[in-house]
C-alpha cells in the first residue's frame, strides 16, 4: 500500500493542498481556497483556508507526515498568550520602506561603516520592506503600544505549522510558544539570521526589535532540511516547512546551474547555489534552501498581475490577450512599460508607480500594449538572471513556472528576451509539491531526498530581441 504525505503551499493569494505517493511523488488528490486580498491579514485566515483546502483534497486519512511552504517575511506578532495582536504585515506591504533604510543607517552607524555592506556581508541580504526585519521596526516605531505586548514573532508557515502541530490551539486554548519553529530557508528572509551559522544575530535582531528583546521575545527555532517539527494531534508528522520559493525550487529537483523564474503575484528568479552570495546593493538576497544548500534570488513585486492590469484595460481575456501580444512586433513598436504598479523591490523603488513610455499616435494600439505588458513582465526577469550572473552564478538552464507562465505569449516571448532557451514543466502546484517531498523525506529519512520525476515539460526556442530589453532599459533607468 502507498504511504501518503501532505504537501502545503499557504501563498499570498491561497492556500493548495497536494497529497502524494512518498517514494514515487504520483498525485493522488488535492484541494485549495482561496485567501484575502491585501497586503495585511489577521492569519486566522489562513488557518480557515487550509482546513477549506484540505477538505477540498478529501481530507488527511491515510496521510503519514505533512509539511508547509508559505509567503516569506511576513510579520506575525503574538502576545503572551498566543493570540494574535495584529494583522500580519505581508511581504509586498511596503510600508515599512523607511524602517528598512533605519535599520541600514544603524548598523553603518554600529560598524562605522557602510550598513549595506555590513548586512550583506554578514548574513548574505540587505533589508527592504519585505523583510520581516523591516517590518519590526516599522511596529516598534508606529506601533509601539503593540511592540509591548510582544511575546513571539513568527513568519506565516511558522504560524500555520505551529497551528497544524495543535501547539497553537484554538481561541482560548493553552498555546505553546516554545513550539514554534522554522527552517533556514523561511528563517534566511529575516534579515537577523546567519544562515551559515544557523543562529539568528542577536544584535541584527535588537536592531529591530529595541535593546534587550533578544532574551525577551521568542523566536521559533531553527529545525535541519528533513528534521520533523513534531505531530499533529492525530498523529501525522509534520516537516520543517521552508519558504515558498525553497520549497518551489525543490519541489523542480532544482540543481546548480538552474535558474528557476516564478512568475506569480510575485516575479522571483533563484538559483540553488553551493555558496552564499553578498550583493551590497540588495538586489539578490543570499537566502537558504531547503536543502541545506544557498538559493541566491531576486524577488520583484509586480508579476502575473502585470498581466492582469493590461487585461484590464484592453478589456480582453487572458487568450485574447496573448494572442494581442503575439500579433505584435518585438519592442511593440517603441511602447515600453515600466510596470512598478506597487511600487517595486527589485529595483529598489517602493514609491514609484508604473508607467507606459514611448506613446505615439500609431503606436497605442491594443496589439502593442499587450506586447508591451508581456515583455515588461519578461524583462523584469530578465534583469534579475543578468543580477545573479554578475555574482557568479553559473546559468545553464531555465525554468519558468507560475500562473504566468501558461500565458502562450509568455512561453512564445520568453526565450527571445532572455536569449536563451526556456523549459516549462507542466503546470503543477510547486511549492506545495516541495512541501510533500519534504514530508516524504522527513517520513522516509535517508541522506537524500526521494527522487521524484519531472514530468511533461516543454521546451521553447526563438531568436534573441536584444532591442527589447535595450529599449525597457532605457525608459527603467530614467525613473
Amino acid at each position: 500500500m502507498a504511504r501518503l504525505v501532505a504537501g502545503v503551499d499557504s501563498s499570498t493569494q491561497s492556500c493548495k493542498v497536494v497529497i502524494r505517493d512518498a517514494e514515487t511523488g504520483a498525485l493522488v488528490r488535492s484541494g485549495s481556497a482561496k485567501h484575502p486580498d491585501g497586503t495585511s491579514v489577521h492569519p486566522r485566515f489562513w488557518w480557515q483556508a487550509y482546513q477549506e483546502a484540505v477538505a477540498a483534497a478529501g481530507g488527511l486519512d491515510g496521510v503519514e507526515a505533512i509539511a508547509v511552504g508559505g509567503q516569506q517575511h511576513g510579520l506575525v506578532a503574538l502576545d503572551e498568550n498566543g493570540e494574535v495582536i495584529r494583522d500580519a504585515l505581508l511581504w509586498n506591504d511596503t510600508r515599512s520602506a523607511g524602517a528598512a533604510l533605519d535599520l541600514i543607517a544603524d548598523l553603518g552607524d554600529a560598524r562605522d561603516g557602510d550598513g549595506a555592506q555590513a548586512y550583506a556581508s554578514e548574513i548574505g541580504v540587505v533589508p527592504v520592506a519585505s523583510f520581516t526585519a523591516s517590518k519590526v521596526r516599522w511596529l516598534r516605531d508606529n506601533e509601539p503600544e503593540n511592540m509591548a505586548r510582544v511575546a513571539a514573532i513568527a513568519l506565516p508557515h511558522d504560524w500555520l505549522m505551529w497551528q497544524i502541530i495543535g501547539a497553537g490551539g484554538e481561541p482560548g486554548a493553552a498555546r505553546d510558544l516554545s513550539a514554534l519553529a522554522t527552517d533556514r530557508s523561511d528563517a534566511s528572509g529575516t534579515a537577523y539570521f546567519n544562515s551559515v551559522t544557523g543562529f539568528y544575530e542577536r544584535e541584527l535582531f535588537e536592531l529591530a526589535a529595541g535593546p534587550g528583546t533578544f532574551e525577551r521575545i521568542v523566536l521559533p527555532r531553527i529545525l535541519g532540511p528533513r528534521e520533523s517539527a513534531g505531530t499533529t494531534p492525530d498523529g501525522i508528522v509534520v516537516g520543517p516547512g521552508a519558504g515558498d520559493n525553497a520549497a518551489a525550487a525543490f519541489g523542480l529537483g532544482a540543481a546548480a546551474g538552474d535558474i528557476v523564474l516564478s512568475v506569480g503575484t510575485s516575479g522571483v528568479v533563484s538559483a540553488v547555489s553551493a555558496r552564499q552570495v553578498c550583493d551590497v546593493t540588495g538586489n539578490v538576497a543570499g537566502f537558504a534552501a531547503a536543502t541545506g544548500d544557498f538559493l541566491p534570488l531576486v524577488c520583484t513585486i509586480n508579476a502575473s498581475r502585470i498581466l492582469d492590469v493590461a487585461r484590464r484595460i484592453l478589456g480582453v481575456s487572458y487568450d485574447e490577450l496573448a494572442q494581442l501580444a503575439l500579433s505584435a512586433q518585438p519592442g511593440a513598436g517603441g511602447l515600453v512599460l515600466i510596470p512598478y504598479f506597487e511600487g517595486e523591490r527589485t529595483p529598489n523603488r517602493p514609491d514609484a508607480t508604473g508607467a507606459l513610455h514611448g506613446m505615439r499616435l500609431e503606436n497605442t494600439t491594443p496589439a502593442n500594449i499587450a506586447r508591451a505588458a508581456v515583455e515588461a513582465l519578461l524583462c523584469s526577469l530578465a534583469d534579475g538572471i543578468d543580477a545573479l550572473r554578475e555574482l557568479g552564478v553559473e546559468v545553464k538552464r531555465l525554468l519558468l513556472i507560475g500562473g504566468g507562465a501558461q500565458s502562450p505569449a509568455t512561453r512564445a516571448l520568453a526565450p527571445a528576451v532572455f536569449g536563451l532557451p526556456v523549459t516549462v514543466p507542466a503546470a503543477g502546484e510547486y511549492v506545495a509539491d516541495g512541501a510533500a517531498r519534504q514530508a516524504a523525506w522527513t517520513l522516509l529519512g535517508g541522506s537524500e531526498p526521494p527522487a521524484w520525476p519531472l514530468a511533461g515539460a516543454q521546451v521553447f526556442e526563438a531568436e534573441p530581441t536584444p532591442v527589447v530589453r535595450e529599449q525597457y532599459a532605457a525608459a527603467r533607468d530614467k525613473l
